[in-house]
């Protein structure tokens, strides 16, 4: 999206292309389509989006990318395997798609240029899964706090928190209250993430909201990223993936994990 409409819209900007593809559910439908109404950068970000689509729906669209372009997307590519390879942290910046969606925008005026763009936006790398969770998991924690729905629940009880998710959800989650280490227990909802619904409880730390997002999955690697600016960590346990985001200091997020698994282990 444009610089602009990212800088005035953020909480708005993971919810677009999920209504562009009639993703959404009613309520978030609905909320999205109230800001359209008052939101002029969304709306025209929204009919750019429409018309790269568009073009790419097109038959016979066989344009070769532009040299400069692949080189840089194989560089990426090359740069991530290395990194990964080496353990090291990738330093923040902008995905490729990202990049390759201004590419587009930039050249659209330009008939004949646009389908080239639009196949040089179907050559880049599109987001993984793992960047299409971590979308899915920020736009719940955003909504969370901007709906006035942070919890189905409101108690600082872990034994009351706990059996009310029994008949809302097909586990049992962990539930601890963790106000001895700073880490005070808030309530629990049911959220939706990956096409499933999950628990997601939720924390404070010094006024900051910790939502924890839970549900059964494979073990999987320990993840530990900044995502549009807010802290997020993801580990597995019994079966369970956990996904803790917050605003707070990662430093804070990292003892919060800690304090979590020792918690549930106890």
């Amino acid at each position: 999206m444009s610089e602009a409409n990212q800088k005035g819209c953020p909480e708005w900007r993971v919810m677009l292309h999920g209504f562009v593809d009639g993703e959404l559910d009613s309520v978030h439908a609905a909320q999205f389509e109230d800001h359209l109404a008052t939101c002029a950068h969304c709306r025209a970000e929204m009919e750019r989006v429409r018309a790269v689509r568009e073009v790419i729906d097109q038959e016979g669209v066989k344009w070769q990318p532009p040299e400069a372009l692949r080189s840089q997307v194989l560089s990426m590519l090359s740069f991530e395997e290395t990194a990964a390879a080496s353990s090291l942290p990738l330093p923040r910046r902008v995905p490729i798609w990202r990049r390759a969606l201004d590419f587009i925008r930039q050249w659209s005026f330009v008939p004949s240029l646009a389908v080239l763009a639009a196949s040089a936006f179907l050559f880049a790398n599109v987001p993984s899964q793992t960047l299409l969770l971590q979308d899915q998991i920020m736009a719940s924690h955003v909504r969370s706090m901007m709906a006035d729905h942070l919890t189905d629940v409101l108690t600082s009880d872990q034994h009351t928190v706990k059996p009310w998710f029994n008949g809302k959800i097909d586990f049992s989650p962990p539930v601890s209250d963790l106000t001895k280490d700073g880490f005070p227990l808030v309530g629990g909802r049911v959220d939706y993430i990956g096409d499933r619904a999950v628990a997601a409880l939720v924390y404070r730390r010094h006024g900051h909201v910790i939502n924890l997002f839970i549900w059964p999955a494979a073990s999987a690697t320990q993840t530990t990223t900044v995502h549009d600016g807010y802290n997020m960590t993801q580990w597995s346990d019994g079966g369970l993936v956990f996904w803790a985001i917050s605003d707070v200091a990662a430093g804070d997020l990292g003892e919060f994990e800690s304090f979590f698994r020792a918690a549930a282990r106890a």
